[in-house]
């Protein structure tokens, strides 16, 4: 697997041997970075508090504090994914109510054990890219704070794209995102419709339903329908509907349309 940045890794178990055992099977992974071990609870949670790890494999029974209550003692700050690790299988189901990425059982072998780990970056690298995304739209809010926004930072396939506002065809509706349809590529981008309408507000973008925001420069031609409804035709042929609960959105729409 490749990772781009280290993967900062903390293990915490009791037993030196289980210790040894996942710092040996570690260091044949090049994306991983293992700044420390513990031996107890305690220690683990002021180390955890201390370094903030974004990664860590957390036995379940040990002195001092448990696992779950390493867990407890943490929330509020920030939390690594945590895969535990244990002998005993009873712990499973308490472990995935505290959210575990996952829980390998001793003895485990390297098949099982890559298997956690894969399942560890890919919810590490999603986090990482979320807050990029966030921050990035944040710094451009921040560079024009009064003016039209141009840009959007949207997360897709792991990386951050730009997105020329311009250059955005129509928006959908997709429960708690939104999908961004530019040309032959469409991105989905976690943002509510009202949310996008109002970062939107201003600019040459209308909503026309619930489910549809539409920029008037790419608006071919509308025609009426039924009930008060118009099928509104966009230069890619693309069939949208401006709906009768919308229809005082014509007016509007009738005189931005471009000549």
């Amino acid at each position: 697997m490749t990772y781009q940045i280290p993967i900062r890794t903390l293990i915490v178990d009791d037993e030196p041997l289980a210790r040894e055992r996942i710092r040996a099977l570690l260091e044949s992974e090049v994306d991983i970075e293992v700044i420390g071990e513990c031996d107890n609870g305690a220690a683990a949670v002021e180390r955890i508090r201390s370094d903030t790890p974004d990664l860590v494999f957390l036995d379940v029974q040990m002195p001092e504090g448990d696992g779950f209550s390493v867990i407890e003692e943490i929330k509020g700050g920030p939390m690594p994914a945590i895969i535990f690790v244990t002998a005993h299988d009873k712990f499973a189901l308490q472990a995935f109510e505290v959210h575990a990425v996952d829980y390998l059982l001793k003895p485990f072998d390297r098949e099982r054990f890559r298997t956690a780990l894969r399942r560890a970056t890919e919810t590490i690298k999603r986090r990482q890219t979320d807050d990029l995304s966030h921050r990035l739209s944040a710094l451009l809010a921040d560079v024009k704070p009064e003016a039209r926004v141009d840009r959007l930072a949207i997360k897709s396939a792991g990386k951050v794209v730009f997105l020329r506002v311009d250059e955005i065809d129509w928006i959908e509706a997709a429960d708690n995102y939104v999908s961004l349809h530019a040309g032959k590529e469409s991105h989905l981008h976690r943002e509510t419709m009202t949310a996008m309408e109002e970062r939107l507000k201003g600019g040459d973008f209308l909503r026309i339903s619930r489910s549809t925001i539409v920029n008037i420069n790419q608006i071919k031609e509308l025609q009426p329908l039924f009930h008060g409804e118009y099928s509104v035709i966009l230069r890619s042929g693309t069939r949208l509907t401006l709906s009768r609960g919308y229809r005082d959105k014509l007016d509007t729409l009738m005189g931005r349309l471009p000549p």
